[in-house]
């Protein structure tokens, strides 16, 4: 698989995501939005970094036991109860990232959602990846 991350000079600089990610592959995986919940179904941590890093963690072992890395990601989407909340913890969440997942990041999309299934959750991601 190829993927090239396209961050063009006419576009702010992007942080924490890429404007555009093109790939070739063989395999598209689809990842379902994953919170914060521990293997037994209950939501753990009580802050968005600590919610964050759980469900970026989970994505991630979905991905893996698909067959694929952090590096496979095409697009990340992430839905928030609080938006405001989300952008005072980005550099801590762009730590989060960079410690589970590298430092080449997806497609990216922040949206603030009235409230997630689990009424606990803070935050969700979903994604997309291409596999060779």
């Amino acid at each position: 698989m190829t993927t090239e991350r396209i961050n063009p000079a006419e576009l702010s600089p992007p942080t924490g995501f890429s404007h555009a990610v093109t790939t070739t592959g063989s395999r598209v995986v689809y990842l379902a939005g994953q919170t914060a919940l521990d293997t037994e179904g209950k939501i753990v941590g009580s802050t968005l970094p600590d919610q964050f890093e759980r469900a970026l963690t989970n994505l991630l072992t979905a991905l893996r036991a698909a067959g694929g890395t952090p590096t496979d990601l095409a697009r990340v989407t992430v839905y928030t109860t609080d938006v405001a909340d989300y952008r005072t913890h980005a550099p801590e969440l762009g730590r989060i990232w960079r410690k589970l997942a590298g430092s080449e990041y997806p497609a990216m999309a922040v949206l603030g959602v009235v409230r997630l299934w689990d009424t606990q959750a803070l935050v969700e991601l979903d994604g997309v990846a291409v596999l060779p």
